[in-house]
């Protein structure tokens, strides 16, 4: 039996209300007890009680990521393709332990992250966030997925890894099975071309309609599992969203149908706006990135951007993600400010990083909010959020994180 008492703070309880000044929180085994103004959360007199005193800080929700990759870094010193598989799987305790560190407690990996991983985040075997995993991402031959060598002539395949290059209605049933084997909790497609790959396009789209409906539909079969498309191209999202994809990652190229599409059904967007600016800040840094990388990332921009907006202004469901493994893990938060360049404010994007990315990873049940009966995911800032968002991408004003009623950091 574990108390904590969390006091001294503003909180802000993830459901887009007015903050609570000298606001409350209390923790019994993991999950919030009692949470409101500290003239309303009792403390019990006969119990021993653990005190967290907030130093006038910001009380919050763990912050959520739809869309990240723990398990790799895109640009470093070396070519990924020729480093082990074993010492990049090592390396992802350390991108784990970042993103924690960063105040989010819980990610949806959009390909990478497989049973192992997530098993040794769920015991403790590594530090980081809980998961929901979709192992690898689904490729038409050639796509955005399908990693080949020009210069070789073969498949850049690893051992460790579900290839997800997949064509044809039976191919792609076959492959939704394969990849649900392997432990997969959401079902990743490439619907569309992308950036950071060689032998195809943004604008272009990919799968045929027909082979998206027979993703969706065998995905259902499996215990209602949902798809999320990366979708870039405007006839590569409209495809996914006709065939019942439950998100659309990244979204560059939406049109007026695209957004009247995804209110009808309900669709949710994930922009990951910063994944692009990472591109070029790593080539501007010296790393290792591919020409052809940067021309694309230029090129989407300004249209990504203009995409996003016109989704918000419209009133599509957005839900934060990021792409980290593109960029630096760790610097998660930094998107919410790019979120409020696009015209949310600073709260809308903080409920877009919690209520709703835990409605879109259908986790509301359990994490999102600062409520009554949900496991105990929070963070505290040094900074006001809603005076200065951008002071969440500063992982030093993110002082105290607590996943699941265990403190996992402490700058206090």
């Amino acid at each position: 039996m574990s108390l904590t008492y969390i006091y001294n703070g503003t909180l802000i309880d993830g459901l887009g209300g007015p903050p609570i000044q000298a606001g409350a929180l209390l923790i019994r085994d993991g999950r919030i007890e009692a949470v409101g103004s500290a003239a309303d959360v009792r403390v019990p007199e006969q119990e021993a009680v653990q005190r967290v005193d907030a130093h006038g800080g910001t009380i919050l929700p763990g912050f959520i990521d739809c869309h990240v990759h723990l398990t790799s870094q895109n640009f470093g010193p070396e070519d990924r393709y020729f480093v082990p598989d074993t010492y990049l799987v090592l390396k992802t305790a350390v991108y784990a332990q970042r993103t924690l560190d960063a105040g989010v407690t819980s990610v949806r990996d959009a390909g990478g992250a497989d049973r192992g991983v997530q098993r040794a985040l769920d015991e403790g075997v590594i530090r980081g966030p809980r998961t929901q995993i979709a192992v690898t991402m689904l490729s038409i031959t050639g796509g955005h997925g399908d990693a080949y060598s020009p210069s070789l002539g073969i498949p850049l395949s690893s051992p460790l890894r579900v290839s997800g290059v997949c064509d044809g209605v039976d191919g792609v049933r076959k492959k939704v099975r394969e990849v649900l084997r392997a432990g997969a909790q959401v079902i990743k497609v490439a619907t569309s071309g992308g950036v950071l790959s060689p032998t195809d396009n943004p604008e272009d789209a990919h799968f045929t309609p027909a082979e998206l409906e027979a993703i969706v539909d065998e995905a259902r079969m499996h215990g209602n599992k949902k798809a999320m498309a990366h979708a870039q191209a405007a006839t590569g999202i409209k495809n996914a969203v006709r065939a019942g994809f439950h998100s659309i990652e990244h979204g560059i190229y939406l049109d007026d149908e695209a957004i009247d599409l995804m209110l009808g059904h309900g669709t949710y967007l994930v922009p990951t706006l910063i994944a692009p600016q990472s591109v070029l800040k790593a080539a501007e840094n010296g790393q290792r990135v591919a020409a052809w990388a940067v021309e694309k990332s230029k090129r989407v921009m300004e249209a990504h951007q203009q995409s996003i907006a016109r989704a918000y202004q419209a009133g599509v469901k957005i839900a934060m993600g990021t792409d980290s493994g593109v960029g630096p893990h760790g610097t998660n938060l930094e998107e919410l400010a790019l979120l409020t360049e696009i015209g949310m404010s600073p709260m809308e994007a903080i409920v877009a990083s919690t209520r709703v990315a835990a409605d879109c990873l259908e986790w509301s049940d359990r994490v999102g909010t600062l409520s009554v009966g949900k496991e105990a995911d929070v963070v505290i800032t040094s900074k006001d959020p809603l005076t200065d968002i951008r002071s969440l991408g500063v992982n030093d004003n993110i002082a105290w994180v607590m996943k699941g009623g265990a403190i996992v950091k402490n700058l206090f």
